[in-house]
């Protein structure tokens, strides 16, 4: 009967239901966005919450709506490979929408989206649950849709200086948590695409991005400490982050100022992370790759 309630809403172009209050239908939009049916979730709860959100539905209501959907972000933090993953995985996804309503129409205080940018910013460092896709229940995608959140952070025009600083720093934090697993369903270009949009806000300065880079480079080096462990997992998030940063970076349009310099600093990290295999193909190169792991 849910299902078939919301359906007839998206059907009818999102019209929202005049025979309750908005009040409960948000309340049952915010419920589904934890369903374990991928249907409820993305074609229905998330379609209308961000399409109402797009609207204008909710700009008189965005301040109390932005800390309605955070509180998503808490439930059932911590636990691994449980349905538990999908509410909190979406709620970032609603999350962003609403500091990005905010960067267009101003409609909440700074202090506002500062305080829903800490809560996303701790639960992505909290978030246990790597799954970018569950056989039968579809795309969890946690750390992608966290992502995406510092991603509407760094837009908004309430982020300064000091802001943009605790993004990086919270990119780097989880890049650089230790995993059981690898972020494999494109999570890092997710995370390189943030760091973008720090970057074009211009107002970070290499001696700051700097120091960032190196930070990350110096954890993605394979070193096996022992005879049981395997060598490149440990590195291998912080690699593929390095290389999915310079790519967009060399490729991305509406660069930012610090491009050029910034390219030469992750080139530098890049190459002595991959010495293994950028080495002098001659005699002497061929008994220097020989001394990497496996």
């Amino acid at each position: 009967m849910v299902s078939a309630y919301w359906t007839d809403v998206v059907a009818a172009d999102f019209a929202v239901p005049d025979d309750r209050p908005l009040t409960d239908l948000t309340a049952e939009l915010a419920r589904l966005l934890g369903s374990d049916d991928p249907r409820e979730r993305h074609e229905l709860a998330l379609a209308t919450l961000l399409t109402w959100i797009e609207r204008g539905v909710y700009d008189d209501l965005l301040p109390g709506l932005g800390d309605g959907i955070a509180r998503g972000l808490d439930i059932g933090l911590g636990e691994r490979d449980t349905p538990s993953v999908f509410r909190r995985s979406l709620s970032a996804v609603v999350l962003a929408a609403c500091i990005d309503r905010d960067s267009e129409r101003d409609l909440v205080s700074p202090d506002t989206v500062l305080t829903w940018g800490d809560r996303a910013m701790t639960w992505l460092l909290r978030e246990r649950d790597l799954r970018a896709y569950v056989p039968g229940q579809g795309l969890a995608h946690a750390i992608a849709h966290g992502a995406d959140v510092l991603g509407a952070l760094a837009r908004s025009p309430r982020c300064g200086e000091l802001e943009l600083t605790v993004v990086l720093d919270v990119v780097a934090d989880r890049v650089l948590t230790p995993a059981p697993t690898r972020l494999l369903g494109g999570e890092v270009d997710r995370l390189a695409e943030a760091v973008l949009h720090v970057l074009r806000r211009d107002l970070l300065a290499l001696d700051v991005l700097e120091p960032w880079v190196n930070r990350i480079a110096a954890e993605a080096v394979p070193i096996q400490r022992t005879p049981d462990e395997d060598p490149y997992l440990g590195p291998a998030d912080a690699q593929a982050f390095l290389r999915a940063l310079h790519l967009q970076l060399a490729l991305a349009p509406q660069p930012p100022a610090v491009r050029s310099d910034l390219l030469l600093v992750l080139i530098d990290a890049l190459r002595r992370t991959n010495g293994a295999v950028l080495v002098d193909p001659g005699p002497e190169g061929a008994a220097a790759s020989s001394g990497r792991p496996g």
